[in-house]
């Protein structure tokens, strides 16, 4: 891999990452595009810890409650009824699922599920299912002529039902194209929770999957030698910079904006590679690594 493929795959790491659109299907189609090797699982799992210590960073005031509040309700029963100690239960039961199955579905993710058809399928489907929640949150969000606005739930309202299925909804993000927060939150909003607080939640629940993620490929990638360290590590720092911007104005955006943007971009992405492939003009399996 050389520099200037790594600095272009950062960029792409850190700016999909947040968005409802895959990051690791962006990172696929942009090494397929450009004609270059599949960066690989391990190389996206490496990246997105990047794009982590930048939600760390972002949301430090609030990750730095919910562990100080959890650590105390392990030996003070007066803090098991705080909220973040509460909150730090149901970031750890939900990130139950996708451990579980991130285990179990390694040879496939690393393989079959990488397929661009596969790819290309997730992002018009979930795009579909994206583009339903959203419709249906705004409904009740801005109620109707002739009837009063539903109060959609806010994050006091988590419990660990709900935070299980988030968790199941993160699990399906294994699959490129999927994307983890498109899934989490279109979960959430589907669970009645209100847009911010679906994003908010589908973030802290991201940390502790993201880093188990990076930290066992990086001792794969240290005992196989398959990395190359100098342009992965330089995609990391690029990816946490613009992935940090992103988390900013994301996070001001769905507070008062619908995601049909994303709906009919991903739509329109997944249509575009189908017919490439049928077309015989990409390969389904374009650019993937040897190893």
């Amino acid at each position: 891999m050389s520099w200037f493929e790594s600095l272009i795959l950062g960029l792409v790491q850190g700016l999909t990452e947040f968005l409802p659109v895959s990051s690791s299907a962006h990172l696929r189609l942009t090494a397929a595009f450009s004609g270059w090797e599949d960066p690989g699982a391990a190389f996206t799992a490496i990246t997105q810890v990047g794009t982590e210590v930048a939600v760390l960073i972002y949301f430090r005031k609030d990750i730095g409650r919910i562990v100080l509040a959890w650590c105390r309700s392990l030996y003070k029963k007066e803090w098991r009824r705080d909220h973040d100690a509460q909150m730090g239960w149901l970031v750890i039961v939900g990130s139950i699922p996708i451990g579980v199955l991130g285990v179990t579905l390694k040879d496939q993710i690393e393989g079959p599920f990488r397929d661009l058809r596969i790819t290309a399928t997730m992002l018009i489907v979930v795009g579909i299912i994206i583009g339903i929640a959203d419709r249906m949150a705004a409904r009740d969000e801005t109620g109707g002529r002739h009837r009063a606005q539903k109060q959609r739930k806010g994050l006091q309202d988590l419990n660990a039902k709900d935070g299980l299925i988030f968790g199941l909804c993160q699990a399906c993000a294994l699959i490129p194209g999927v994307s983890r927060s498109g899934a989490t939150i279109t979960g959430g909003l589907f669970m009645g929770y209100n847009r911010e607080a679906a994003a908010r939640y589908s973030f802290l629940l991201a940390i502790p999957a993201v880093l188990a993620s990076g930290l066992y490929e990086l001792k794969d990638a240290m005992e196989g030698g398959h990395v190359t360290w100098g342009p992965t590590i330089f995609a990391t720092v690029v990816a946490f910079a613009t992935g940090y911007a992103v988390i900013a104005w994301f996070m001001k955006y769905i507070s008062t904006k619908s995601f049909m943007p994303f709906v009919w971009y991903r739509i329109a992405l997944g249509i575009v590679i189908i017919l490439l492939v049928m077309a015989g003009v990409l390969s389904p399996h374009a650019a993937e690594s040897a190893g």
